[in-house]
C-alpha cells in the first residue's frame, strides 16, 4: 500500500507547553529570546494541537489520507530528557495513536524534530556523546508504549538543517553560531540514530527509518571551481548524512580542513544497520559557486533564478525532486532502501476570502508537479513507497514564527479556527482515483 500522508511535528502545533507535567525544550528557551523569532512569536499555543487532536485527525480522515506523520515531544515524555516518564505525555501519545488507527490512517512516528530538552542542552547538547545514548533511552521508552499500533518509525528528521541552523549559524534553537566547529553535532545524531534503532527494534518496531532533507546541487558553471565548490557542498549537506548511514563510512571532508575525530570504533557499524526505508524531505535544489572569500567556506550560494518561488523565497522546481531520487538511487545502488517522502509542501500568502475560503491555486500547482515527479521517478525505477504533504496546518515556522504558512488547513491562530483550504479538497478529490502518484502532466 502507498502511504498518502500529511506530517507535522510537536513543536510547531501542540502547544500546551506547560501541561502535564511537560518540561522545557531548547525552542521554548529560545522562542523566547527576544529577537529570535520573527515578531516574538513563540510555539506557547502554536494549534493547540494537544486539546484539540481528535478534531485534527478528523480533518485527516476528511482529506482521505491513510497516513500521518507526526512527532513526539522529548520533553512531554521525560521532562529532563531522561528518567522515569511521565504518564500524561505517554498518555496523549496512546490517545493520539488510537485515534488513527480508528480511522483506519497510519501512524509514523519521529522521535526527534529539533526539540532537544533544555536540560540536555544544558549539559552539553548534541555536542556532547551523552545525548546520543539519552536518544536510544527515550526511543525504548514510547517503542514498549506504542509500537504495538505504530508500524512506522523515524529516528530522526533533517539532522542536516539542526546542526547548520541550530549549532553552525544560530538561527535556530540553540542559537549556538559555531560554523564548522558544529559538526560534532552531526556524528552524535547520526550516532544517537543508530543507538535509537537498536532500542526500537528491541521494543518490537517494525520499520525504521531516518529523515534526511536532501537536495540536488547544481554548479554555478562548468568551471572547475564551481563544480569542485557543488562538490563540497554536496558533501555536507548530502553525503555527511547519506554515507554514513547507508554505506557506513564518511565521505571525504578534506575540502573543509577538519577530521571528525569525535568517531569511536563501532560508530559506524552502529550507524549503519540495516533501515526499512530512508524519509528524503525535498523542498528546492541549490546552486553552488566557488567562494568569494575561500577562507570562510569552501562553497557559496549562488541563488536559482527563472522559476515561481514561495513565500519563503525558494524556488519551485518539481523535477528537482525526480533528479533528486534518480540521483540517490546511482549513487547508492542497492544500498538505498525504499524511499518515503516524508515532507514536501510550500508557503504560500494565505488569506481567508469574505466568502470563508482559502483560494491557494499555487500550492496546488506545486503538489501536482511535485507529486508527477515523484511518479516520474518510479517510472525511472525508484523504489517510492510514500508521500507526506508539509503540512496538515500552518503552523509555528520555527524562526519565521506565524508569519510563514504551509498547510492544507488554514489555522486563525486568536480563535484556533481551522478551515479546509482549496488545496485539501483538490488533494481528496485526487486521493479518491490515485493509489500511487500519478503522471507528471
Amino acid at each position: 500500500m502507498f502511504l498518502w500522508g500529511t506530517a507535522t511535528a510537536s513543536y510547531q502545533i501542540e502547544g500546551a507547553v506547560t501541561a502535564d507535567g511537560r518540561g522545557p525544550s531548547i525552542w521554548d528557551t529560545f522562542s523566547h529570546e527576544p529577537g529570535r523569532v520573527r515578531e516574538g512569536h513563540t510555539g506557547d499555543d502554536a494549534c493547540d494541537h494537544y486539546h484539540r487532536f481528535e478534531e485534527d485527525i478528523a480533518l485527516m480522515s476528511g482529506l482521505g489520507v491513510n497516513s500521518y506523520r507526526f512527532s513526539i515531544s522529548w520533553s512531554r515524555i521525560q521532562p529532563t530528557g531522561a528518567g522515569a516518564p511521565t504518564a500524561a505525555g505517554l498518555d496523549f501519545y496512546d490517545r493520539l495513536v488510537d485515534g488513527l488507527c480508528a480511522r483506519g490512517i497510519v501512524p509514523a512516528a519521529t522521535l526527534f524534530h529539533w526539540d532537544l530538552p533544555q536540560a540536555l542542552q544544558d549539559q552539553g547538547g548534541w555536542l556532547s556523546r551523552d545525548t546520543s545514548a539519552r536518544l536510544a533511552d527515550y526511543a525504548g521508552i514510547v517503542a514498549a508504549r506504542l509500537a504495538d499500533r505504530v508500524p512506522l518509525w523515524i529516528t530522526l528528521n533533517e539532522p542536516f538543517v539542526h546542526m547548520v541552523l541550530g549549532h553552525g549559524l544560530g538561527t535556530h534553537a540553540p542559537g549556538q553560531a559555531l560554523l564548522l566547529d558544529a559538526l560534532p553535532v552531526a556524528h552524535h545524531q547520526l550516532l544517537g540514530h543508530g543507538l535509537a534503532v537498536q532500542a526500537l527494534r528491541a521494543e518490537g518496531a517494525r520499520q525504521v527509518l531516518i529523515t534526511n532533507n536532501c537536495t540536488p546541487v547544481w554548479a554555478a558553471s562548468d568551471s572547475e571551481a564551481d563544480v569542485r565548490a557543488a562538490d563540497a557542498y554536496d558533501t555536507l549537506h548530502n553525503r555527511l548524512f547519506n554515507d554514513p548511514v547507508l554505506l557506513g563510512e564518511y565521505p571525504d571532508l578534506s575540502a573543509y580542513g577538519v577530521d571528525l575525530d569525535v568517531v569511536q570504533d563501532g560508530d559506524l557499524s552502529a550507524i549503519s544497520q540495516p533501515l526499512d526505508g530512508i524519509g528524503i524531505n525535498y523542498y528546492n535544489p541549490t546552486r553552488i559557486s566557488a567562494p568569494a572569500d575561500p577562507a570562510d567556506l569552501p562553497f557559496e550560494d549562488a541563488g536559482i533564478t527563472g522559476y515561481p518561488t514561495t513565500a519563503f523565497g525558494w524556488p519551485v522546481v518539481p523535477d528537482g525532486l525526480r533528479e533528486l531520487l534518480t540521483g540517490l538511487a546511482a549513487r547508492y545502488g542497492d544500498a538505498l532502501p525504499p524511499v518515503y517522502i516524508t515532507e514536501n509542501g510550500c508557503s504560500q500568502p494565505d488569506e481567508l476570502t469574505p466568502h470563508g475560503t482559502v483560494d491557494d491555486q499555487a500550492r496546488i500547482d506545486y503538489l501536482d508537479g511535485h507529486i508527477g515527479a515523484v511518479r516520474a521517478a518510479m517510472n525511472e525505477g525508484v523504489d517510492v513507497r510514500g508521500y507526506y504533504v508539509w503540512s496538515l496546518l500552518d503552523n509555528f515556522e520555527w524562526s519565521e514564527g506565524y508569519t510563514q504558512r504551509f498547510g492544507l488547513v488554514h489555522v486563525d491562530f486568536p480563535t484556533q479556527t481551522r478551515t479546509p483550504k482549496a488545496s485539501y479538497h483538490w488533494l481528496r478529490t485526487q486521493l479518491t482515483t490515485h493509489s500511487e502518484p500519478w503522471p507528471t502532466t
